[in-house]
């Protein structure tokens, strides 16, 4: 079994934020593969179901973005899933709009979802697939701009981009990360 978690913030006020890119991705991947997002647990939403023949569960913690550690941790325990089948989808401020980069292990590179999930876990030993959402403008606040929707733009592709995030996730659970990795790094989504 697979656990794919998409990072975000629960709540109307944060669902269209780009911190919320995770959870858009998550819900993409559901929605594409017929698995809904009902149960409540782990301190999150999920679902349960497969993805070309493999399980998966897809996991939204609910527990805002600084504790997702709670939500994952959890999870991980219950469902006896070793840390090479969890991918965490989160916003990356270091690449730009549109990039994807799927890596094992590393930092947090100063998201505060990742590291409250390696300091839960008390490692980094996961699958990550980090989507780019690009720097703020100059003289704005980092944390405004997560907090804040798209821009005009960028919603025009964001459609686009998030399935093809999908696409790169559900590749990562049925033929593993260097499949994915070699398929999807360094790619632009938005222009394919």
């Amino acid at each position: 079994m697979k656990l794919v978690v998409g990072l975000g913030n629960p709540g109307e006020a944060y669902r269209e934020t780009r911190h919320n890119i995770g959870f858009m991705v998550a819900g993409r991947l559901a929605a594409d593969h017929g698995i809904a997002l009902k149960r409540k647990g782990y301190q999150g939403l999920y679902g349960v179901g497969s993805i070309h023949g493999v399980q998966v569960t897809i996991l939204l913690p609910q527990t805002f973005m600084n504790r997702s550690g709670v939500s994952v941790g959890s999870a991980l325990a219950s469902l006896g899933i070793e840390p090479g089948d969890l991918i965490v989808v989160h916003d990356d401020l270091d690449l730009e709009f549109g990039r994807i980069r799927l890596r094992s292990g590393g930092g947090h590179g100063g998201h505060n979802g990742l590291r409250h999930i390696m300091q839960t876990l008390g490692h980094g030993a996961f699958a990550r697939c980090k989507l780019g959402i690009g720097r703020p403008p100059e003289g704005q606040d980092v944390v405004d701009y997560v907090l804040r929707p798209f821009s005009r733009s960028e919603k025009g592709v964001l459609d686009h981009f998030v399935g093809q995030a999908a696409e790169a996730v559900a590749l990562f659970a049925t033929e593993g990360l260097q499949t994915a990795m070699n398929r999807y790094n360094n790619r632009s989504l938005i222009d394919s």
